[in-house]
Parts: structure tokens; C-alpha cells; sequence
């Protein structure tokens, strides 16, 4: 692994400048994009002692965070309105703040197109708006998961673009976001931080300013390998859900118990790492990054087979779930077509409100193309619009003997830890159960359907 050299001398006037005023925590934070990676990294500056400017194009989303209200899960309100009632957060839609700030991250969006390749829309109006206004001595680092080559062959040319030189005169750094929302053991300070420089000046800059608030720190030698370190790590993932979700759909036909299965495997000491199936993989990573890699590789006339089967797969398990609710309903003799069906849980994991990329979503959206009547509930999610795959806009539903009673099928889409599942068991007429969420219950269990 590389070590970090340090290269920044007195000599390096703004470097050493800038170095200087990191350590001493007196650098302004700007924040590109207060989203789910933006804000909190935006919060853990603002605890240390850094200024910060939050910047974004959502006006409500900037008046919210200057009223000190939070809305997003892993921030603490306290801390949040305690920043913003000290002056030492504050939030904007106006770019020409950037000459205010020492440091500009970008933390925006990084979706697919509808042909599922990359869109980076996002990160190039962002660099457009810094351009316009980087000054000599300032440190812009890009956080977006993106494909390798991004910001030395879009943001650097474009950065360029003002006169100055980089390493010289401007750092750029590229240092990917590993938030994992709605994880309380590992936050954004005590997980590891990924961070390659556009030159050795670069990476000393950069690999100082994560170093104030961030645990382990850990320098490699260039933007594109941070970058493709990124996006292994979510192929990775991708790769060894699907591994696990083919399993699925063989234990179905031998009749065998998935999860007995994976939970036995995993007694294993070594050589082994659990991975659960489900109903199909969600999120702002997983079912998006490796489609990034495969995109960039086509560029090096390399085909990633494995990684493109992977994503087949997780995305095969989604009609799977259809099937099974089918069956399920054949069993009690009714056709999928107006029944009404009742799906508990729409965020693409456990204990968060997040429904980006949601199978879920997608799972609905086919089940009323199939003619069923659809409700939701989830007590992380009040309300779904009409997007990611889902057509029409919904309202949760309260989790009621009646609700229960009346739905033909029960559809767990998401374990959520707040669901009484024994209270669920009770009173539904039928459940088909993706996510082992019933493994706790004792009693009818005839009504319960595992995939």
C-alpha cells in the first residue's frame, strides 16, 4: 500500500499555506450537494472546527439546513441546529460563495441514464460553477462514485480552463464516499478514507484535510485508482449478492432453505464472508456503480462478462419475488389479478428512510402491471412519488388489524426491526417473506411462504 510523502516545503508557498490552515482548522469548507453524503460530511467539519458553506440547487433543502432542521438519518438534530445557531454552518444556492471557501467537495448525484450509462451531468455543472469562480490556493475534491478517469479527464480539464495550474496553484484530489446509511457502528469519522491526488502536492493537501476528522486515512497514487477502488468495492458487493441469490432460486427448485444454508456456511472461521438473498439489490451504489465499470472498460475493448451477469441476476430474483407471490396466491386459489396486496416495507434496506434504486419499487410497479391492488407499509417512509420504477405516488398505510385482514397477500420487501412480524403472522391471511423476517415466529406458520 502506498505510503504518503511529504513533499509541501515553505517553497510550495500556497500549498504550505493552505497545509497550514487545515491543521490549524481556520480553512472554510465548501460542500457541493447536502445529500445523504454531503451533509454529514459537511456536520463532521463543522464539529472540529472548520467554516462551512453547504452548497446547493434546492432551495428548500438550503433553507432547512439554515433553519437548523435535519433530514437526513445519519445526522444528529442537535448537532446540526447546534452549527447552524453558532454561525459556523451555513447553506447557499448562490456558487459565487465558492471564493469564500479553502476546500470545495463535491458530493453529487451520480444516477444512470435510462440506457444505463454513467450520467455526470452533476459532477461537470459543478465544475463549471467552480471554474467561474477558483482562486489561486484552493483544494476541490470530488467524493461522487464515478467511473475511473473522471476527474482528470472532466474536472481537471475543466478547472483548467480559469488559468491555474494544478499543483501548483489549485489541488484536486478525488476521495470517495463510503457512507452506509442508517450503520451505527461505522459513520462517516471512523471509516476509512480512500484518497488520491492529480500530483504528490495534491495528495498531501488532501490526504491532510480527511486526516482532521477522519480515523485512517489511506493515500494511493492517482485520482483513477481511488476511483476504481470505489467502484470494486460495490461490484464486489453486487457480485457476491447475486453469487447468493442464484443460490436462491437453485434451493428453490431442490428445496432446500436458502438461509439455513448461508447461516451454516457461515460458522465458518475463514474463506467465507455472509451475504443474504433478497428481493433484488437497492440504493445509491450498488445497482449503479458496476454499471460504471462495465461502461468505462468497453472504452479499453474489455468486456466485464462476470460483473454484467451478476447484475442479470439481481435483477432476475425481482420477478422471481412475482412468481412466488403468484404461487403463494394460487395456493389459496385466488389470482394475482385484484388482489389485494400489502407490502411491508419499501426502502432498500432495514431501518432507513431511503428508497433510491429501491427493488421494492419495481416489485410493485409489476405487481399492478399484473392487476393487483397495492398498498405499502413502511414506518420509515411516509410517502412514495412516482419514480424508480414506481408509477404512481402512494401514502403508507398504517399496520391495523384491518389492513392485515384485509390484504390476500402480505409481501415483506424490507425487514424493518420496528414490525411486530409476530403481530403480522397473526393477523394476515398469507405472507411471502423475502427477507427471513418471520425467522422469529413461532406460531402460524403455515401461512408463511420464504423465498
Amino acid at each position: 500500500m502506498l505510503r504518503l510523502k511529504k513533499v509541501i516545503t515553505s517553497e510550495d508557498t500556497l500549498a504550505f499555506q493552505l497545509k497550514e490552515k487545515i491543521e490549524k482548522r481556520q480553512a472554510t469548507v465548501g460542500v457541493i450537494g447536502l445529500g445523504y453524503v454531503g451533509l454529514p460530511l459537511a456536520v463532521e467539519k463543522g464539529k472540529v472546527g472548520f467554516s462551512v458553506i453547504g452548497f446547493d440547487i434546492n432551495p428548500a433543502r438550503v433553507a432547512q439546513v439554515n433553519a437548523g432542521e435535519n433530514y437526513i438519518g445519519d445526522v444528529k438534530d442537535e448537532e446540526l441546529q447546534e452549527l447552524v445557531e453558532k454561525g459556523v454552518m451555513t447553506a447557499t444556492t448562490e456558487y459565487a460563495r465558492i471564493t469564500e471557501c479553502d476546500i470545495i467537495v463535491i458530493c453529487v448525484p451520480t444516477p444512470l441514464t435510462a440506457t444505463r450509462d454513467p450520467d455526470i451531468s452533476y459532477i461537470q455543472s459543478s465544475s463549471e460553477e467552480i471554474a467561474k469562480y477558483l482562486k489561486p490556493g484552493q483544494l476541490v475534491t470530488l467524493e461522487s462514485t464515478t467511473y475511473p478517469g473522471t476527474t482528470q479527464e472532466v474536472i481537471l480539464p475543466t478547472l483548467e480552463k480559469s488559468g491555474l495550474e494544478v499543483g501548483k496553484d489549485f489541488f484536486l484530489a478525488f476521495s470517495p464516499e463510503r457512507v452506509d446509511p442508517g450503520n451505527k457502528r461505522f459513520t462517516t469519522n471512523n471509516t476509512s478514507k480512500v484518497v488520491g491526488g492529480v500530483t504528490p502536492v495534491c495528495l498531501e493537501v488532501a490526504y491532510t484535510f480527511y486526516d482532521q476528522t477522519i480515523v485512517n486515512v489511506v493515500p494511493v497514487s492517482s485520482p483513477a485508482a481511488a476511483e476504481l477502488t470505489k467502484v470494486f468495492e460495490n461490484t464486489y458487493r453486487a457480485v457476491n449478492i447475486a453469487l447468493v441469490n442464484e443460490l436462491m432460486l437453485l434451493c428453490d427448485r431442490m428445496g432446500l432453505d436458502i438461509w439455513e444454508i448461508v447461516e451454516a456456511a457461515g460458522t465458518k472461521p475463514f474463506g467465507i464472508q455472509t451475504f443474504w438473498p433478497g428481493p433484488g439489490v437497492g440504493g445509491h451504489c450498488i445497482p449503479i456503480d458496476p454499471f460504471y465499470l462495465t461502461w468505462k472498460a468497453r472504452e479499453y475493448d474489455f468486456h466485464t462478462r462476470f460483473i454484467e451477469l451478476a447484475g442479470e441476476i439481481n435483477v432476475e430474483v425481482s420477478y422471481y419475488v412475482i412468481d412466488k407471490v403468484i404461487q403463494a396466491l394460487n395456493s389459496e386459489n385466488k389470482s394475482v389479478k385484484d388482489s389485494k396486496i400489502l407490502c411491508l416495507g419499501v426502502a432498500y434496506k432495514k431501518d432507513i428512510d431511503d428508497a433510491r434504486e429501491s427493488p421494492a419499487l419495481k416489485i410493485i410497479e409489476l405487481l399492478r402491471q399484473q392487476g393487483a391492488n397495492i398498498t405499502y407499509h413502511d414506518p420509515h417512509i411516509p410517502v412514495v412519488e412516482a419514480y424508480g420504477g414506481c408509477t404512481v405516488a402512494m401514502e403508507s398505510v398504517d399496520l391495523t388489524d384491518e389492513v392485515l385482514a384485509e390484504a390476500d397477500c402480505v409481501l415483506i420487501l424490507t425487514d424493518h426491526s420496528d414490525v411486530d412480524y409476530n403481530y403480522v403472522a397473526e393477523k394476515a391471511n398469507l405472507i411471502v417473506d423475502t427477507r427471513n423476517a418471520t425467522r422469529e415466529v413461532e406460531h402460524n406458520r403455515h401461512k408463511i411462504t420464504k423465498i
